[in-house]
């Protein structure tokens, strides 16, 4: 049985969902958070489907163990590869990003032109085509596969003159679409968000899952009398490999002190 007092467990391949764990802590200072960085298998994106289901299950259970009410996939490709059998095995409610950005991004573009820059396997997937398809008809949807901006999000090279000619080179055809609305459609990207915006250019609206994902957490979480009444929350940091670089790295997104962080073997 779920427990106002208990925690709201949040998951991703690496550092990504840091960035809905920023949201998360904004929107609801008074939760306990448990955060898990599958750190020893990121990235994700080029895995299959198997494999990532198999990597989503394993750390659900560890984070039901730890009695968690509510499961948030801060990870596109596992919420497009994994969530429902996510669902399936876990007795907590579970919210994946890839609806709420669609949402957003649907109800935001005026030209009806959407561009999602993501990782391989959610751009094979096409469940951002399908959820904006769900959301206005009228969408047209491109999508744009950017394998190399999570290896260089997680090795922490956010200034770096690479950076900078990989998102030039993966950009070039979204500026050729005339997209007005961008979806960054990996937890990761939004930390390099202002590069991208500075790439793009004119008025493109960069939608990130972060602030939407928070808000139906808050929502569920209120409509099943859920919500923490005291606080303020705790949040607890578990990672699969290398607890002291995640930690260092963590600053960068979420400021403040440098985080204690745990090693789990699952």
């Amino acid at each position: 049985m779920q427990k106002q007092g208990n925690a709201i467990g949040i998951f991703d391949s690496g550092l990504g969902g840091l960035t809905i764990l920023r949201s998360v802590r904004s929107l609801l200072p008074k939760e306990n958070i448990i955060y898990f960085g599958d750190t020893a298998r990121v990235p994700y994106g080029s895995k299959s489907k198997e494999t990532v289901t198999s990597y989503s299950l394993q750390i659900a259970e560890f984070l039901q163990s730890r009695k968690v009410k509510l499961i948030l996939i801060a990870c596109n490709t596992a919420s497009a590869l994994a969530l429902e059998a996510v669902r399936a095995a876990s007795s907590a409610p579970v919210l994946g990003v890839i609806a709420p950005g669609a949402k957003c991004a649907a109800a935001a573009s005026k030209n009806k032109k959407v561009a999602v820059l993501a990782t391989e396997a959610t751009v094979k997937s096409k469940a951002y085509p399908k959820h904006l398809a769900r959301a206005d008809k009228k969408i047209k949807t491109a999508q744009y596969a950017c394998p190399l901006f999570v290896p260089i999000i997680e090795e922490g090279l956010l200034d770096d003159k690479l950076t900078a000619l990989v998102i030039e080179r993966y950009l070039k055809p979204v500026k050729k679409l005339k997209a007005d609305t961008i979806i960054l459609g990996c937890t990761h990207y939004p930390v390099i968000k202002d590069a991208i915006a500075k790439t793009l250019g004119g008025k493109v609206q960069l939608v990130d899952s972060a602030e939407e994902i928070a808000k139906e957490a808050k929502e569920l979480l209120a409509k099943n009398n859920l919500l923490k009444k005291t606080g303020p929350g705790k949040t607890q940091m578990f990672v699969s490999d290398d607890p002291k670089r995640f930690a260092a790295m963590a600053v960068n997104i979420i400021g403040g002190k440098k985080p204690k962080v745990k090693q789990v073997r699952l």
